[in-house]
């Protein structure tokens, strides 16, 4: 386990003997492994303070494109993926104040589950006046996955957000179809006095019903959805953006403000390149009005 106080530190480059225990027990427990990041202002810079990890989940390299009150960090699994029987952990918190971004350098896999099911559990604490984007890539449920995905976001007074989720199911590019397993996944968005601002739920299994229903998928292969919080997050803005929202055979989506200042964007779409693109355009139009900060592709995704 490691712990800096700085990501440029000699002491923030992964620890052997936790990624050893994994890889020993993983052949009859999985990969059992756990990330927790802490973002601090100092002055007018944001600095990736706390880094602590066990087994193959890490971050390498603190950067500030943007100049240095906004931290960025990429969250990297180095095995690819989650197998049945593995159970990852990410606990994030963004300091009072400060500004942090992360994504995440290829999207996650959930492989074949072997009679076992995978978990990711993700813990989103912004606090007093911090900022935060939350933009991984996507989710991509292989044939015979069963995976479950837990999300929790905790919001500081005056804190905002945005952030997504998106999911493939079957692999895609492969021309493979998602015939069996199952999808499980739970979102939790709560204020600074712990009152929930939105929820959601989902138990997705390959023959539900659901995936082609009309009010379910309508046959869609790819499903996303795009938060955000702030004062801006209001019904006008979402009437502006509905506006120009598609709404077709390939890709399809819509906008809706919740009490709290919550805007939701939710993404149909039989092509993941085409949903994630659309994610994009929207984080780039929300970015400065949500955080007052201007917005720029990441480098990361065009590499």
């Amino acid at each position: 386990m490691d712990t800096s106080d700085d990501a440029s530190s000699p002491s923030s480059s992964p620890s052997s003997s936790p990624a050893s225990a994994a890889t020993s027990a993983s052949a009859d427990t999985g990969w059992h492994a756990g990330l927790t990041l802490g973002f601090v202002r100092h002055d007018t810079r944001t600095v990736l303070a706390t880094r602590r990890h066990t087994g193959p989940l890490v971050v390498q390299k603190s950067l500030h494109p943007e100049g240095p009150g906004i931290c960025h960090a990429v969250v990297v699994h180095p095995p690819g993926g989650i197998a049945g029987g593995d159970a990852l952990t990410i606990d994030v918190e963004v300091g009072a104040n400060a500004h942090a971004v992360l994504t995440t350098p290829g999207a996650t896999k959930w492989y074949k589950s072997q009679g076992r099911f995978g978990t990711q559990d993700i813990t989103l604490a912004v606090r007093d006046g911090a900022k935060l984007d939350w933009l991984p890539l996507e989710n991509i449920v292989f044939e015979h996955a069963d995976a479950r995905q837990r999300i929790t976001v905790r919001l500081g007074e005056n804190a905002t957000a945005i952030g997504w989720d998106a999911t493939l199911l079957g692999r895609q590019a492969s021309g493979e179809q998602w015939t069996q397993g199952r999808w499980r996944s739970n979102f939790e968005l709560r204020d600074a006095q712990e009152r929930l601002l939105w929820a959601e739920q989902a138990v997705l299994g390959a023959d539900d019903a659901q995936r082609a229903g009309a009010t379910g998928l309508a046959g869609f292969s790819v499903f996303a959805a795009l938060w955000a919080v702030a004062p801006a997050c209001t019904r006008a803005l979402a009437e502006s953006l509905a506006e120009g929202l598609p709404f077709d055979d390939r890709i399809r989506a819509g906008v809706t403000c919740l009490p709290g200042n919550v805007l939701v964007l939710r993404v149909l779409s039989h092509d993941m390149e085409a949903a994630r693109q659309l994610l994009i355009a929207h984080w780039l139009k929300l970015r400065p009005l949500v955080h007052g900060a201007p917005a720029e592709p990441l480098r990361i995704w065009s590499t």
